[in-house]
């Protein structure tokens, strides 16, 4: 399993989901950044930053609200270390995204090595294993070459496969219960074992939390990474975990 090593306050933020239609939100995120930038020491987004991502080649014809966010980005990465994670929306995320903002992609999952000790971090979508639709679509995409052909497209083409399957992923959730769309016990279990760890960190199912279970005579932690939605929320929401030698704290979007 790929390590990561890491001294000194680490901040976790996961699923903003920027986009075009997002500008509150990534006025949020922006401050974020500057708040990271100023006080921690490395800075790790797990997965869906971006609502979408449809290649690296993007950024040469960035859309205002893109070039700021990546702005953003590379002003934070030229400060602290920033490690980019791929998650549901934004699996294509790829070297010249990370090059192009010195950043580091994550590996999937990464083994932190922190001062409050090892932490599994994933986004967390492989863990929702009751969703059978949504694993089989996850495997066909992460596929490399699904991946190849989809690059190959033009961008307008890409964008418009993006938003035909972001409109059926929708339609498709609207009937799956809540507890599918959620992650399996047994999967996070099965994690735990795997990694030989007692705390993992995950985003994606929109459900922050800490959760303390017992596994095979262990007292294991799961954290839940916070979603961020500041344009179509009341009150908005979004959050952050950091973890330092004192352990990990939960802090919240303060938008007033």
């Amino acid at each position: 399993m790929n390590k990561v090593t890491l001294q000194g306050p680490v901040w976790l933020a996961s699923d903003v989901h920027l986009g075009p239609a997002t500008p509150a939100t990534a006025e949020a995120f922006l401050g974020f950044l500057d708040a990271a930038a100023d006080e921690a020491a490395a800075l790790l987004l797990p997965g869906d930053i971006f609502d979408a991502w449809i290649g690296d080649d993007v950024i040469k014809i960035a859309p205002p609200w893109l070039a700021a966010a990546l702005q953003g980005l590379q002003r934070t990465a030229a400060r602290i270390p920033l490690w980019l994670g791929r998650g549901n929306r934004d699996f294509l995320m790829g070297a010249d995204l990370a090059n192009a903002l010195g950043a580091q992609l994550l590996p999937e999952p990464a083994l932190l090595e922190t001062d409050f000790g090892r932490i599994l971090l994933t986004h967390g979508d492989e863990y929702c294993t009751d969703d059978a639709a949504y694993q089989q679509f996850r495997t066909m995409v992460r596929n490399p070459q699904w991946q190849a052909q989809f690059l190959a497209k033009t961008i307008p083409e890409r964008m418009a496969m993006a938003q035909q399957a972001r409109g059926e992923s929708q339609s498709a959730n609207q009937m799956k219960s809540a507890e599918i769309m959620d992650v399996n016990a047994q999967a996070i279990e099965q994690a735990f074992r795997e990694a030989d760890i007692d705390i993992l960190v995950h985003g994606h199912t929109h459900r922050p939390a800490r959760h303390v279970l017992e596994v095979d005579g262990r007292r294991r932690e799961r954290w839940v990474l916070p979603d961020w939605e500041c344009d179509h929320a009341n009150p908005p929401r979004g959050g952050w975990l950091v973890i330092d030698r004192d352990g990990i704290t939960p802090y919240d979007l303060d938008i007033a």
